[in-house]
């Protein structure tokens, strides 16, 4: 490989870990949007209904409902940032065997180790657990929704 070779793959490897770097503080972002905007629905749906019967349980049910897709959107945005990221993560990988030093695939390597598994038996993704959120908000809604029809 040619300096100029090197010297190009050299600088697209350094936009495509920004680039990495930037969809994470997005999801990031975006995670927090929606953490906020799903507590406080949430919580207007379990407070204000008993406090005021004026709210037929049809409304909680419409609202509940509002909650329910907007889980559904979070959770499908979710996988979207976890395909995307993965794509740009064998990119890296690929590109990493053509240079001198490869730290992303061995610090991936790192996590797949015995010591940082633990119990679980593998790593533990936070994507994993960000991706159980939705579907938690989702199943409240559910609960409350039914709740507001029963009683």
């Amino acid at each position: 490989m040619s300096d100029a070779e090197r010297a190009e793959l050299l600088e697209l490897y350094k936009v495509s870990v920004e680039m990495a770097d930037r969809i994470s503080a997005r999801r990031g972002t975006a995670n927090a949007f929606f953490v906020s905007v799903e507590a406080a629905l949430a919580t207007a749906l379990a407070i204000f209904p008993p406090l005021n019967d004026a709210v037929p349980a049809a409304g909680v049910v419409a609202v509940a409902g509002v909650g329910v897709v907007l889980s559904g959107v979070w959770w499908l945005q979710l996988r979207s940032y976890r395909d995307l990221n993965s794509a740009k993560f064998r990119t890296i990988f690929a590109m990493e065997k053509r240079l001198v030093a490869q730290p992303f695939a061995h610090e991936w390597d790192e996590l797949q180790k015995d010591k940082i598994q633990g119990w679980r038996g593998r790593y533990a993704e936070l994507g994993f657990s960000e991706r159980v959120v939705p579907w938690l908000f989702a199943i409240l809604y559910v609960l409350l929704a039914i709740y507001s029809v029963v009683t």
